[in-house]
């Protein structure tokens, strides 16, 4: 059966642009079109779509209001199209928060080129998106606001004084993490690397690997670890906000965040993040220190590595043109496994694709914790199943149980 398509804009030039692209597919069929956010919702209940299209800014009603009215009234999954600003990502992110899976970019000249990339872009993530029955189970996983509840959008909303002077300063955040380093095992010394000479290590090294057995345990609590890498993509950006607002302001370990997104967006994203979250959250810059109760969010189009120099600072490189994905979670991985060996709790959660699946290959040769992200609760299994698949995990959790096993809070 074809994947069924409702596509909403208030430009008839993208309205026919994207009609074209998706009706050269088999797999998809566009059912319906509207103009505003009105049209959407009654064409929503009317065609029952697998998927919708959504343009944000829109007369009579946005496309962020349009996707809260969908998402009460018929839950539908809805894939944003943004364009790649600082108002854009905000604006991207409040409708991912109401109720949209994904996004893609809706940048003019890209779509007048008649980019066979783009094209094959929108086709996948419109086929993926379809296909996926998260929309109905979304209510299941939505993450509630720490305070101000009456709040439409959970997007920058100010923090109150009280939950800011509840975290740790930066001083007390270099003081636990020096006296962790302090009575650490000496690790050996590593030379310095980029991105370029990660991928050549991560190539070679998963090439010339041993085949580990799965390892069949279930202990469903934190691991002996110094750090949690945590990547993710479609769907990525709720399933973290889920997980990362239930974390305590003293949560002892330094976390790294690998998100499939743009420049634009992960700044953005971090800080929403750190707004919402009792731990510290910020885009990682090119020597930020490894901090217990602080979470660095790789920079979109960048790659980010922990510093094999001193192993408690990241780098941040320029995005290496022979990998996909930029960041990439297979690089951070590499990097983590490399410098702090089976003392790693990495994370893998929705997304498609496998990015990740080699550098958990790295982490279980040197014995590191592995927990995936369940089908029932991603949007897409992609990035998880791998792993699955290739029988590295040591745990598949649902969504709802990251964040009180991290947090020691398990009933």
């Amino acid at each position: 059966m074809p994947v069924k398509v409702l596509i909403v804009d208030d430009s008839g030039f993208f309205r026919h642009r994207i009609s074209d692209l998706l009706s050269g597919d088999s797999r998809i069929e566009v059912v319906g079109t509207a103009q505003n956010g009105r049209e959407a919702v009654e064409q929503a209940k009317k065609l029952r779509p697998n998927l919708i299209t959504m343009d944000v800014e829109m007369p009579q009603m946005n496309g962020i209001e349009a996707v809260r009215v969908i998402m009460r009234e018929s839950p539908t999954n809805i894939l944003m199209l943004s364009s790649l600003t600082h108002e854009g990502a905000q604006v991207t992110l409040q409708a991912l928060e109401a109720g949209a899976l994904d996004y893609l970019s809706k940048d003019m000249r890209a779509w007048m080129e008649h980019s066979t990339s783009l094209e094959k872009q929108l086709r996948d993530k419109v086929v993926e998106l379809g296909r996926s029955t998260h929309a109905r189970l979304r209510s299941t996983f939505a993450p509630t606001p720490r305070s101000d509840a009456s709040s439409k959008s959970m997007v920058f909303r100010p923090e109150s004084k009280a939950a800011r002077s509840s975290r740790p300063s930066t001083s007390d955040l270099r003081a636990t993490h020096a006296a962790r380093t302090a009575q650490a095992d000496k690790r050996p010394a590593a030379s310095s690397g980029n991105a370029s000479s990660t991928t050549n290590t991560l190539r070679s090294s998963v090439k010339a690997a041993t085949p580990v057995p799965a390892r069949s345990f279930s202990k469903k609590s934190v691991p002996d670890c110094k750090i949690v890498a945590i990547g993710s993509s479609t769907g990525g950006p709720a399933a973290l906000q889920h997980i990362l607002t239930q974390l305590p302001a003293n949560f002892p370990y330094p976390i790294l965040l690998i998100q499939h997104m743009p420049k634009t967006f992960t700044s953005v994203f971090a800080a929403r993040l750190d707004q919402q979250c009792n731990i510290s959250v910020k885009e990682a810059e090119d020597g930020d220190r490894l901090l217990p109760g602080r979470a660095l969010l790789a920079p979109g189009g960048h790659q980010m590595i922990v510093d094999p120099r001193s192993g408690d600072k990241v780098r941040i490189m320029p995005g290496d043109e022979r990998l996909t994905y930029k960041p990439s979670v297979d690089v951070t991985y590499a990097s983590v496994a490399k410098s702090f060996g089976k003392k790693v709790l990495a994370i893998i959660l929705t997304g498609m694709g496998a990015d990740g699946c080699d550098g958990a290959k790295l982490l279980r040769q040197q014995g590191a914790t592995i927990w995936a992200q369940n089908k029932e609760s991603c949007t897409i299994y992609g990035m998880p199943q791998a792993v699955v698949n290739a029988g590295l995990a040591d745990e598949i959790l649902d969504l709802n149980e990251f964040g009180p096993i991290l947090s020691n809070k398990r009933s």
